[in-house]
């Protein structure tokens, strides 16, 4: 990075995600800028700052904001850009901000999906850094974010795509850590696949049935549903040359049991990183009346199984029922759960 000792960095989506972090980055001294999509949201920040209520404090941050359309008026590039808008905007707000990144700058994306691969499509290997997130939070109102994990409950792993770029990213973590845990991997790919994982067995599964994750995960018969599409999910990965590797600061990995594995990931995201109202992301954007990360976590599951010849038959079904919300052929609700059972098959 250009400027070692205080690097100029960028959030560039500051939806729930984005902004509790920024807030982090700003209140611990950081030159941050946030660059967002949402009008409303740009100016309730520029008169309030930007406010995020955690389970016991509420925090808030004057912070810069700038709206997506003002980006062509940058005149000094950005060393670090952190990265949190959906995974499918990944790829156009990527080149709309590349002109803006620094040459020997980062672009971080803490996303769902693989969207590392999106990013150095556009900015090249050597200035993608990969990541895996893991925070539960919300935002419906401009302004506002609300957080249900304190900076002890939060995680978060980095990795660097270009191998000799990987000296570089304990440098992102040491800012990194002002939000959260954060783990420096040299086996980025891996990790990405392990989250995926889960969020193929809990995002939009558990938004089909229109219920918060827990709620979701405790009705009857679909907690088998959920586990079958992470264990589609963790064969995809395997598939794909991923490793079996622990995430979410669970310990090492000592048996090679696949399947025992996707439980455990899952139990500890409903243990540590969910209360009782949490609601997936995937949920708070069809409420929101908004598509919702589909393809890039239960496709892509199904597009590498059937790449090699499998079937994935529950994720299969998951985004059937998804993209027939989605069109508004279907409702969220808890009707849905039958036909998901159902592809279970016999004996499950």
């Amino acid at each position: 990075m250009s400027n070692t000792g205080n690097p100029k960095i960028a959030f560039v989506g500051t939806g729930a995600q984005g902004a509790s972090i920024g807030a982090d980055f700003a209140l611990a001294g950081h030159d941050v800028t946030f660059i967002e999509q949402w009008p409303a949201h740009v100016e309730a920040i520029r008169a309030n700052g930007i406010t995020v209520n955690l389970p016991a404090r509420t925090i808030n941050a004057k912070v810069p904001a700038l709206h997506f359309c003002q980006v062509a008026e940058i005149k000094e590039k950005f060393d670090l850009i952190f990265l949190i808008v959906k995974a499918y905007d990944t790829k156009w707000v990527t080149q709309m901000v590349e002109p803006v990144l620094a040459e020997d700058g980062f672009v971080i994306g803490l996303q769902n999906g693989m969207t590392h691969l999106d990013i150095a499509s556009v900015v090249g290997q050597e200035r993608t850094i990969g990541a895996v997130i893991e925070i539960a939070s919300n935002m419906f109102v401009p302004g506002i974010t609300n957080r249900q994990n304190d900076q002890d409950e939060s995680w978060f792993a980095l990795g660097a795509i270009d191998r000799e770029q990987q000296h570089r990213v304990e440098g992102v973590a040491k800012l990194l850590r002002c939000a959260g845990r954060v783990e420096v991997t040299d086996d980025i790919k891996s990790c990405k696949w392990m989250k995926l994982v889960v969020n193929a067995a809990e995002l939009v599964p558990s938004a089909i049935l229109d219920l918060p994750l827990a709620d979701a995960a405790r009705f009857p018969g679909f907690l088998e549903v959920m586990r079958q599409a992470g264990y589609e999910a963790m064969r995809a990965a395997l598939l794909d040359g991923a490793m079996i590797v622990p995430i979410i600061g669970m310990p090492p990995v000592t048996t090679n049991d696949p399947e025992g594995y996707v439980d455990r990931i899952f139990d500890e995201v409903l243990k540590t990183f969910s209360r009782a109202d949490t609601l997936t992301t995937s949920l708070q954007d069809w409420r929101k009346g908004r598509r919702a990360e589909v393809q890039e976590v239960n496709g892509h599951v199904i597009d590498v199984l059937r790449a090699a010849g499998q079937d994935a038959p529950i994720n299969s079904r998951v985004v059937e029922l998804a993209y027939e919300i989605e069109r508004g052929l279907l409702s969220a609700g808890l009707d849905n759960a039958a036909p998901l059972i159902a592809s279970l098959g016999p004996g499950r």
